[in-house]
């Protein structure tokens, strides 16, 4: 019981201090070289201040420290559950290679909270302080191991984005996306070796991205 409630001390704290809407915030999809950035905001009940996380929810954790299974479990209990408030926000390529992958999340997860109605009075964002989001909010260092809120929406994240990544696997087939979810795997770089980059490949990133010229050219160049 000591590490379940520890899991849920920050928001106490904050529900103690007479917060009533806070919200945990994570993403999912930063390092891929294709698809979409994922992000989940996740509001749990303040009444759970006394009752402590349902049994249903036990063993909810980082997403990256689940199984696939475990997770898909997880989302359908998050999603069902009457007393849990949720939202997803998905940033596509073409925004990503516009304004970069890390403003990319944290506009993902601006998109979020703001969907949530009422609107968070606290966010715990996993990772550093997002200096221009309008919202109060605490950053916390692996804050998806150390916060069940923010466990749930790196839950809710990750398993929108590779559902998303399964479906374009069938539009772009041959990149084996249903199975790499879009990330470098030796692969994934074969593919793109073989086929050249596709339409949800992000051309910012390397390989995609061109290559540097050379700032001088070298003697023999020139004759």
């Amino acid at each position: 019981m000591a590490k379940i409630w520890n899991r849920l001390a920050y928001e106490r704290e904050l529900w103690l201090q007479g917060f009533s809407h806070v919200a945990g915030v994570d993403e999912a999809g930063c390092g891929p070289l294709a698809g979409p950035v994922v992000a989940a905001a996740v509001v749990f009940p303040k009444n759970w201040l006394e009752a402590g996380l349902p049994s249903k929810l036990r063993g909810l954790n980082d997403s990256k420290q689940l199984t696939e299974e475990e997770r898909e479990k997880f989302f359908q209990r998050l999603v069902s559950f009457p007393e849990v408030r949720f939202a997803i926000a998905s940033v596509d390529v073409e925004t990503i290679d516009r304004i970069n992958i890390r403003q990319a999340a944290w506009h993902g997860m601006n998109l979020a909270l703001d969907q949530l109605q009422p609107r968070p009075e606290h966010v715990l964002v996993d990772g550093l302080r997002i200096k221009w989001l309008p919202y109060r909010q605490t950053a916390l260092t692996k804050g998806d191991a150390r916060s069940y809120s923010i466990a749930a929406a790196s839950v809710l994240a990750k398993v929108t984005r590779d559902r998303a990544m399964r479906e374009l696997d069938q539009q772009f087939p041959g990149y084996g996306f249903a199975g790499h979810k879009g990330y470098a795997t030796s692969q994934h770089l074969a593919a793109i070796e073989k086929l050249g980059p596709c339409a949800i490949h992000r051309k910012s990133f390397s390989p995609m991205k061109p290559k540097e010229p050379e700032l001088f050219e070298s003697a023999d160049s020139r004759k």
